[in-house]
This record gives C-alpha cells, structure tokens and sequence, in this order.
C-alpha cells in the first residue's frame, strides 16, 4: 500500500477549512484600504503599517504550514519502531491524516483506530469542513475520552497524532492519558505529536498559537497520567513527538 501526497496538499487543506477566516480579513483589509481617505493624515502610517503587518503574518503562516505539512518528514513517522505484527492504536479527535501512513509503512500491523470527536464538544468549523472532504477511515471506532473500548494491555503502540491538545479541560485530558495507559502494554510505548505554545509556534501562528497546549503543559498532563518522558523529538521547529513509557519503564 503506497500512500502519497499532492503537492501542497497541506496548506491548501489549511486555506479549505478555514476559508472563512481569509474572505473576513480580505474583506476587512479591503474596507480599511476604502476608508483609509477619509482618516486623518497622522493615522494613515500606522493604518498601513498595521495592514502590512497582518499580511505578512498570513503569509508567514502559510509558509510555515506548507514547510510542516507539504515537505517535512512529518508523515513518515521516522519516530515509530518496527511495528510489523505489532498491535497498534491510533487515536484522532476529527481528523485523521496519519492511519493510512501507519498501514503504508507496516502492512503487518494490527491497527486500531478511534475518534474521540464530539460536535458538541468541537464546535471548530473548521472540523467539521476536513471530516466532510475526508471521511474517518472506514475501521474507525467513535470513542469518548472517558473511556476506551479496549482491554487493559491490548496495544503495543499507542498514537495520538495531533489530536490530544483539543482536549481543553486538563481533568478530562489526565483522565485521557490515564486510559491510554490503561490500554497500553507494561512495555509498550505512547507518541503523543503535537504543536506548542511556545516561541516557534507565536512566530508562525500569531495568536492562534493559544490554541496549543505548553510543553510544561503537557509535562505535567503525563506526570499525572502516571507516565515519564523517554524522549522529545522535534519533527521540525514547531512540531514535538513526546514518547512516553508508564513509570518504572524508562531506559
């Protein structure tokens, strides 16, 4: 099974569901650009100044997007073991770009596959616009973060790629991870991929950065969820894979 990507596949999925975020500032940079005439004089540097500012974060972001999601190694998993005839869990929260990657990679497998999505919970239109262009995978199981349909120890491997920072509410994240543990073999391991909130994230995203989780965040997620951090990968600047072992298993 050969799983490819077309070129700038990523942002332009990016541009396609968010779309309404771009007509709104290119109507609001447009009516700025209207009215600019009828300003006084001394506002119009900091009117065009402002305008510039907001179009070059943009396209920043843009570029930034197509560097992660079109031409990094993201998508080859480089992090994952030999996981042939190995039980593995992927776990997304709406949208699921890697399960197609995972049986790329190790047709052996024994992969497993939930959503934890919830319209009520994630509300986020932008969502709602991805699940409607790529329909879950058909083996995925819709999941609650409360709990997992799984026996205890079932999985080698457990994934949680992009997904577990919408998980708001840090009792419901803990109890998350806890039931990750649960389901994951005493020697097997959990790669939790993610953005940060942190200073790489801020100069790509502006303030859309908040929307990721600290990585003191997520320390303190696994410590209390009973696990301890065998690794921090940066895939690329702005993107850290965590891989976790329950405690008394590092090496």
């Amino acid at each position: 099974m050969e799983v490819g990507r077309k070129p700038f596949q990523g942002v332009m999925n990016i541009v396609r569901f968010n779309w309404h975020f771009y007509l709104i500032t290119t109507i609001a940079l447009t009516t700025i650009f209207f009215f600019a005439n009828y300003l006084p004089e001394g506002l119009k540097p900091l009117l065009f100044v402002g305008t510039a500012l907001a179009i070059f974060t943009i396209i920043i972001s843009l570029l930034v997007s197509y560097y992660i999601y079109d031409v990094s190694v993201l998508y080859e998993l480089t992090w994952l073991p030999d996981c042939n005839k190995r039980s593995i869990l992927n776990v997304s929260a709406g949208f699921d770009e890697s399960s197609d990657y995972i049986l790329a990679k190790y047709p052996g497998c024994k992969l497993e596959i939930c959503d934890f999505y919830d319209p009520i919970k994630h509300t986020e239109v932008s969502i709602k616009r991805a699940r409607t262009a790529y329909p879950p995978h058909g083996a995925t199981i819709s999941v609650t973060t409360e709990s997992l349909p799984f026996k205890n120890k079932k999985f080698d491997c457990t994934l949680a790629n992009l997904a577990a920072h919408e998980i708001r509410n840090e009792e419901e994240r803990i109890n998350f991870f806890i039931e990750l543990k649960r389901v994951t073999k005493d020697e097997g391991q959990i790669y939790v991929t993610e953005h940060l909130r942190d200073v790489n994230n801020f100069i790509a995203y502006n303030i859309g950065f908040l929307h990721f989780h600290s990585k003191s965040t997520w320390l303190s997620t696994f410590e209390n969820a009973g696990f301890a951090v065998v690794k921090e990968i940066k895939t690329t600047p702005f993107i850290s894979t965590f891989i976790l072992k329950k405690h008394g298993n590092t090496h």
